[in-house]
């Protein structure tokens, strides 16, 4: 494609000859992948500055660069200033695929939890429904039947218009897709413009990276405003129930459907039933009233599934599709995901790792107990340090026995991660149990162990039948990062493994 056709959409850059004209044969922000006639769009992540790679994609064959900085190129090499490398990375990748994401009836998902379950959910109305789906979110991205790992929620914008333009020469019709705050605010889905946008909820999270959560509630925001909402006939799905979701169904223009748990919204559940099986609800909107029968568990699900028949009613599916799809969407891999065994224990693991995600979770959990709860978790390393001791605080409240161990320590000491938990923990006053060999316990305590394997195995063995264990964290995740190494890992198998072990 002509460089001058990818720079249309871009209205403010400085060329520095704009007589040469090459045919582009492909676009690069990782020096390393550069091939001859290609484009590189120096951007800033979070580890390193594209800016100091650029004379390393020249060598490997770029001809064009774009950059914020003012550099100096050898002559017959094209340099591009823009006022925003992310920006005209999305513009000029969109470009580059044929604008695949305006050929697709587009479903955006934001909120700090309930994205991929919400998501789940509404691939399986639209199937049902017989239209073509892809999905791209924190679990992967699928289309036609095949599945590719996805290394981010929301890829970065050049890898997701290569997803869309594939998902469109598949015949894909409809993408549901989640939408990180890192995506709105790093401008990953800048050029989309959605059909269907949801909010989920909003509570602490990513303030390694937002700082505060105003920001983080400000980067949200955007997608329910121009450009992302901005299609002919587009619609808004809001959590009622959620402060930001009130805030935010006063001040979207766009029509909109608000959820939520009581008749203050437009679609609600009239009655609920949840056991550790499932859950039994009666839903109404606009006094239409219809049985729904699902696979998930807890409150925090049912909100997940109303705003998935949302979607289902802005698209005017009939109401027998919708509850059959519901009905036979099985669990969300690492969604309060239950480990059948018949050792008459109830092991889930679930991604629950945030303050809210964990509270919810071990609430529902808490609500069903016959016997005892017994939590297992930890908190990632080289992320938002401020949660940690609100979940060692909200864990220690709820669960009878607390195994704090380690997730994805990354870069920082796993010991020093748990010493923050247990400083929430602590002002539980919970008993700490240094005996490893301890068989019962009848108070609330906790016990540490690091090494989150032996801590899955403690926590079963220390189980009796009828209680709950909640291995939480890390859901679907098989893998676990420290600072020199990323090991395979599968709370799952682990869970498995320990269960086996039981007499």
């Amino acid at each position: 494609m002509k460089l001058s056709k990818l720079l249309k959409e871009i209205d403010d850059y400085v060329i520095n000859n704009k007589e040469d004209d090459p045919d582009i044969k492909n676009i690069f922000y990782n020096s390393n992948n550069v091939t001859d006639e290609s484009i590189f769009v120096a951007i800033t992540g979070s580890k390193s500055d594209g800016h100091k790679y650029i004379e390393h994609a020249i060598q490997k064959g770029a001809k064009v660069i774009i950059a914020e900085n003012e550099i100096k190129l050898p002559d017959n090499i094209i340099n591009i200033r823009v006022k925003n490398s992310r920006k005209a990375l999305a513009l000029i990748a969109k470009r580059f695929y044929n604008n695949p994401s305006d050929k697709l009836f587009l479903i955006g998902i934001t909120g700090t939890n309930g994205k991929t379950t919400t998501a789940y959910l509404i691939e399986s109305i639209l199937q049902n429904a017989g239209f073509k789906t892809g999905l791209i979110g924190t679990i992967e991205y699928k289309y036609n039947d095949q599945n590719f790992p996805n290394p981010l929620t929301t890829p970065e914008s050049l890898d997701l218009h290569k997803i869309f333009a594939e998902m469109v020469n598949a015949g894909v019709n409809h993408v549901i897709m989640e939408v990180s705050s890192h995506a709105l605010d790093l401008y990953r889905v800048y050029g989309c413009h959605y059909d269907i946008c949801i909010f989920t909820n909003l509570t602490q999270d990513h303030l390694d990276y937002h700082k505060t959560l105003d920001h983080y509630k400000k980067c949200k925001k955007k997608l329910f405003f121009e450009p992302y909402l901005s299609k002919k006939n587009a619609a808004a799905i809001i959590n009622n129930d959620d402060s930001l979701g009130t805030e935010l169904s006063k001040e979207i223009l766009t029509p909109l459907i608000t959820t939520g748990m009581t008749y203050k919204s437009n679609v609600y559940p009239n009655y609920y039933e949840t056991k550790l099986d499932g859950t039994m609800l009666r839903i109404e909107y606009q006094k239409q009233i219809f049985d729904i029968q699902s696979n998930l568990y807890g409150k925090h699900n049912i909100l997940n599934i109303l705003s998935a028949i949302s979607v289902g009613i802005v698209k005017n599916i009939p109401f027998e599709i919708i509850v059959k799809a519901i009905s036979k969407k099985g669990i969300i891999p690492g969604r309060l995901e239950k480990i059948a065994n018949n050792k008459s224990r109830y092991i889930f693991v679930d991604y629950a790792h945030t303050p809210d995600a964990l509270e919810n979770v071990l609430l529902a959990l808490k609500d069903k107990s016959e016997q005892r709860l017994i939590c297992v978790f930890g908190c990632g390393g080289d992320r938002d340090t401020g949660k940690r001791p609100l979940m060692g605080n909200i864990a220690a409240k709820i669960a009878d026995l607390l195994v704090v161990t380690s997730d994805n320590p990354r870069t920082e000491d796993p010991i020093l991660i748990i010493k923050q938990i247990i400083s929430g923990i602590e002002k539980e006053n919970l008993f700490k149990y240094n005996n490893l060999n301890i068989n019962d316990f009848d108070k609330k305590v906790y016990i540490v162990e690091p090494d989150r394997k032996e801590a899955i195995k403690l926590a079963i063995s220390l189980s009796k039948p009828k209680d709950i264990v909640l291995i939480a964290g890390k859901g679907h995740e098989n893998y676990q990062i420290f600072k020199n190494k990323t090991i395979h890992f599968d709370d799952k198998k682990e869970a498995l493994n320990a269960l086996n072990n039981i007499n």
